[in-house]
Parts: structure tokens; sequence; C-alpha cells
């Protein structure tokens, strides 16, 4: 009986420790089907892709909007990959996640030209939020305790990304 509830007890903390299965794309041979472009996520193409701030004029509070743009990435998920910052000529930067957590970017492409299909919506970002991201941004612990509002801002979640 001992015996069985520590086979029992072992089981449990094994299934509880198992790592997620979510996968951390980077750049490879298999996704990167044209040269100098690497795929994540869905397969996009670029036709059709608008310039990022069009959606400036395009998006209103209470609408998620479908979208194809390009821009530039000013920051990238330092833990993981798993968000990413756009330009936009407001002088703000537009936040972008990725499709059910399925897929991220590789962290070492900031300043390079991307391509984001998906859902373009407005929403507020709480305060713990903007420390979370701050945090995985790598961001100091002054600047992290900086942070004391919500912010409102372009949002997009991304099923596809090609990045140039």
């Amino acid at each position: 009986m001992k015996n069985l509830i520590l086979i029992f007890a072992f089981s449990t903390l094994f299934m509880a420790c198992e790592q997620s299965n979510t996968k951390v794309e980077t750049a490879t041979e298999e996704n990167v089907l044209e040269e100098n472009l690497a795929y994540f996520g869905e397969l996009i193409s670029a036709e059709g892709a608008e310039d990022v701030n069009s959606l400036l004029a395009s998006v209103d509070n209470d609408e998620e909007l479908n979208a194809k743009v390009s821009g530039t990435i000013v920051e990238v998920c330092q833990s993981k990959g798993c968000w990413m910052t756009l330009q936009l000529d407001n002088g703000e930067t537009m936040r972008v996640t990725f499709k059910d957590y399925g897929f991220f970017v590789p962290k070492d492409a900031a300043g390079k030209t991307v391509i984001i299909d998906g859902i373009a919506k407005v929403a507020v970002t709480d305060v713990e939020t903007l420390r979370h991201y701050a945090e995985d941004a790598g961001k100091t612990q002054e600047e992290i305790d900086a942070i004391t509002e919500a912010k409102k801002g372009l949002s997009f979640e991304a099923s596809g990304v090609i990045i140039k």
C-alpha cells in the first residue's frame, strides 16, 4: 500500500512538472521558404499587406478588424519571443501576440521588417500586464516600477508572421 501511494505521488508530480508542448520556432531551413524570409505560425503570403499605420484610421474602439500589415519590429519578448511591438507613425507602438500562444518569433528580430496577418483591435492593457511585458523585455526594476497607469492602444493577434 505504501508503495502504491509513492507511485501515485511521483506520477502526479511528474505529470505536473511536465513541460508544455508549446513550439518555439526559430528561423531554420524548415520555415525559411524563400531567401531572406522566415515564416512562423500559419503560412501566409506578403501579397496585399498594407503599412501598419493604416490601422490607426481603420480600427474603432469596439471593433476587431481582420488585417495583413507590414512594419518594423521595435522590441521582442526576451523571455520566449512570445510577443513583439511594431513602430507606429504617431510615436506609439502596437503590441503583437500570437494566436493561441501557438508559436514564437526569434528574440533577435528587433529592427527587421515583418508582415503579420490576423486581428487588430483597440485594447486597454492593465498595469500588471504592462509590468509583466516590461519584465519580459528586460527593463530595469526602476522602469517597471514607473508603470502606474493602464494604457489604451492598438493590439494585434497574429495567426501568421513573415520576417524579412
